[in-house]
């Protein structure tokens, strides 16, 4: 007996759908276009860290490690202990630093000892005029360095000091690029860190060291304090106006997403609600006549609902499959980058269709079932 009430409740739905396509298939349309922002938004929502993360990195570095305790200068390998406690999936690059205070023609200058290699992933915000240094003896100097002594690039000079032991070094360097950041490095002379340590004969020494971590800032915060747990010697720190920033930028977009989401629910509900209510008008004589011949209010409530959870999962599905392409589509003309897609949205998002769409059909399904025979079968 169900299965036959079943296979008739099926008959008389899908002739519903059938007899009344075109009005239908505005409140599906409407399903699958809410559906569509709903699975490109929140999959958006939850790619936007990522993809943010790493075009944030291009302003710089968002931790340094510094030496811990009152200790100034770290051993390189304390360094490379440390970052082996992060993610290596997460690290885009690391770069130590060895500051010497060095003279040239008797005016002092800050040298920086740096690896070039990393350096370019930690601060690709560098401009280098010229080329970068490949060789031992091969410098760069900042902006202020090269305006006030009036070097350009294939001009030579020499740098002298003293190191910790007050040991007199001198080294002949040839200038191969001009660096413009804006910034103190502007400042600076650049070389090697291995031609910064065989000039000052104290090798395995830095003063500093910024990491480049592809991390949102509350899980930056979490491996900061890894780091800080796992090294006695080592101290990770965070950039603050970095993080700062990227929080705040991402807390924005993360807002504007949830109400552009809602917003496109919210009138997808009012198009689905407006669309059955119209059809509830035009059959008002055809439930007049069902409940006259004895159909129980919760039957008609029933088929209403189940015309409605018919196209709630049909504009889910059709909305989800033009969602992933639209998300992927956004995120390759803003970052140029493909999206990654979390699946298990695509069955929530289709849920998610279904429940909005019963939702809007719960006005048109009372007004259904307040239908009196007597008053629609006489013409009133």
């Amino acid at each position: 007996m169900i299965k036959k009430n079943n296979s008739f409740l099926l008959k008389i739905l899908l002739s519903s759908i059938v007899r009344r396509r075109s009005r239908l298939m505005v409140a599906l349309v409407g399903i699958a276009i809410g559906a569509t922002v709903l699975l490109g938004m929140v999959t958006l929502c939850y790619d936007i860290p990522r993809q943010m993360s790493r075009e944030f990195r291009s302003y710089g570095a968002n931790m340094i490690l510094v030496a811990a305790g009152r200790e100034s200068l770290m051993m390189r390998a304390d360094i490379e202990n440390a970052a082996a406690l992060l993610p290596p999936e997460k690290v885009l690059g690391l770069t130590p630093y060895r500051y010497e205070t060095v003279r040239s023609n008797m005016l002092p200058y800050t040298a920086v000892g740096v690896d070039f290699a990393q350096v370019r992933k930690t601060s690709p915000y560098w401009h280098v005029t010229g080329q970068w240094p490949e060789r031992d003896g091969e410098i760069l100097i900042g902006a202020d360095v090269a305006e006030f002594t009036r070097l350009v690039p294939g001009r030579g000079l020499t740098l002298e000091g003293r190191n910790k032991e007050q040991a007199r070094y001198e080294k002949d360097v040839t200038v191969t690029g001009l660096l413009k950041t804006g910034g103190v490095e502007d400042g600076f002379i650049f070389m090697s860190l291995e031609s910064m340590e065989e000039m000052t004969g104290e090798p395995g020494f830095v003063d500093v060291a910024e990491i480049s971590v592809m991390a949102s800032g509350r899980e930056l915060r979490d491996l900061a304090e890894a780091v800080r747990s796992g090294q006695s010697r080592v101290e990770a720190r965070l950039v603050k106006r970095v993080t700062q920033s990227e929080e705040t930028v991402l807390g924005k977009l993360k807002t504007l997403v949830y109400l552009v989401t809602v917003i496109v629910l919210v009138l997808t509900m009012i198009c689905v609600a407006t669309t059955m209510m119209t059809v509830v008008m035009e059959r008002r004589r055809e439930i007049g006549l069902k409940k006259a011949i004895g159909a129980e209010n919760r039957s008609i409530a029933r088929e209403f609902l189940a015309e409605g959870l018919i196209l709630g999962l049909l504009g889910g599905l059709l909305g989800s499959a033009c969602g992933l392409l639209f998300a992927q589509v956004i995120s390759a003309n803003v970052f140029n980058r493909s999206v990654t897609v979390e699946f298990y949205l695509i069955p929530a998002t289709v849920l998610v269709s279904a429940l909005v769409t019963i939702i809007a059909c719960l006005i048109p399904v009372r007004r259904a079932v307040d239908v009196e025979p007597a008053l629609v079968l006489r013409g009133e």
